[in-house]
C-alpha cells in the first residue's frame, strides 16, 4: 500500500497504549528486513532516515526504496525524517514524499528552537505531514553528533506544555534519561518526569535512544504516553556482527546476494522482537 502519515498510526497507538517501532533504514537490506518483520506480525511500522543516511544513500534512492517496500505489503508504512537538522533538509524530504518529519532544534536556544520548529510545522501541515520535535537534550551519539551525558538537559514539563502550544507540533521527543548509541551504564529513566510531561502536553511522545533498554523499561514508558520508539544502534550492531560472522566462516564468498542474507535476517529478528515488546502487533496482545 502507499506510504501513510505517521499521525494516522500514532494516534491509534496513543489512544490504546501501545507504541509503533521506528527503525533506521540505512540500506536496502535493512529496509527489507524491517518491512518483512512488520508484515509477518501484521504491525504498522515507521522507517526513518537521518540526514547522514540521506547523504549516504541519496534522497531519491532512500525515498524510492521505502516507497517500493511499502507498495509490496498490506501493512501501514510511514517514511520519517529523523533529526532533521535544517529547513532545507525538511523541504528536500517533503519534495521526495516523506510522510513524517522530525525537526531537531534542541541544540539551539529555546526561542530559536521555537522559531525553527514553527516554520517547519507551517510548511509540513500545509501538505498534511505531521511534525515531531525535541525539547531538552538527549545524550549519546546520533548521526555523528556526540552529546556528553554531563551536558544533557532533561525536559521541563511546564516548558514542554508551552513549547507544544507555541509550535503546534504533533509529537514531542522529551529528554528523560535515555541516550543514543550504546549505554555505558544502567540507564536511570525519570518516569515521573515522563508522566508529568505526558499529562500536560497530551500528545504522543517519542522515545529516542531505546536500543539496549529492557523490555520492562520500554513497556513502562509506553504506558506513560510514549507512542513511537526509535531503534538504530541495535540494528547496526546486529547487522555487522552477523556479516562478520558469516564471512569468517565463508572467507571465499564474494556474492553479496549470499553474504547479506544472514545479516538481513538478524535485523529482522530484532525488529520482530521490538514490535512484540511494543505490542503494535495483534499477535503480541495477550
Amino acid at each position: 500500500m502507499p506510504l501513510v502519515s505517521s499521525k494516522e498510526i500514532l494516534k491509534d497507538a496513543y489512544d490504546h497504549h501501545y507504541a509503533i517501532g521506528a527503525f533506521a533504514g540505512h540500506n536496502l537490506e535493512m529496509i527489507k528486513a524491517i518491512v518483512s518483520a512488520a508484515e509477518e506480525l501484521d504491525s504498522p511500522v515507521i522507517i526513518q532516515t537521518t540526514p547522514g543516511t540521506i547523504n549516504y544513500l541519496g534522497i531519491g534512492f532512500a525515498a524510492s526504496m521505502v516507497k517500493e517496500a511499502a507498495e509490496q505489503v498490506r501493512i501501514p508504512v510511514s517514511l520519517h525524517l529523523d533529526h532533521g537538522d535544517s529547513f532545507r533538509c525538511v523541504n528536500q524530504c517533503l519534495r521526495n514524499g516523506y510522510t513524517s518529519i522530525m525537526v531537531d532544534g534542541s541544540s539551539l536556544g529555546y526561542e530559536e528552537n521555537i522559531t525553527l520548529t514553527k516554520k517547519v510545522v507551517e510548511v509540513c501541515h500545509d501538505v498534511g505531514v505531521p511534525v515531531e520535535a525535541e525539547l531538552g537534550t538527549i545524550g549519546g551519539v546520533e548521526d555523528g553528533l556526540d552529546v556528553d551525558m554531563a551536558d544533557v538537559q532533561f525536559t521541563d514539563p511546564d516548558i514542554a506544555e508551552e513549547f507544544v502550544i507555541r509550535t503546534g507540533i504533533d509529537f514531542l521527543a522529551p529528554a528523560f534519561g535515555t541516550a543514543h548509541g550504546i549505554y555505558k551504564s544502567e540507564p536511570k529513566l525519570d518516569f515521573s518526569r515522563l508522566k508529568a510531561i505526558s499529562d500536560l502536553v497530551r500528545l504522543p511522545l517519542v522515545m529516542h535512544g531505546a536500543s539496549g533498554l529492557s523490555k520492562e523499561h520500554l513497556q513502562k514508558a509506553v504506558q506513560l504516553g510514549v507512542s513511537k520508539v526509535n531503534f538504530s544502534t541495535e540494528l547496526k550492531k546486529s547487522f555487522v556482527h552477523e556479516l562478520r560472522n558469516y564471512l569468517s566462516y565463508h572467507s571465499g564468498e564474494e556474492d553479496p546476494r549470499k553474504y547479506f542474507v544472514s545479516a538481513r535476517e538478524s535485523v529482522k529478528r530484532i525488529v520482530k522482537s521490538k514490535i512484540s515488546t511494543l505490542q503494535s502487533s495483534p499477535q503480541s496482545v495477550v
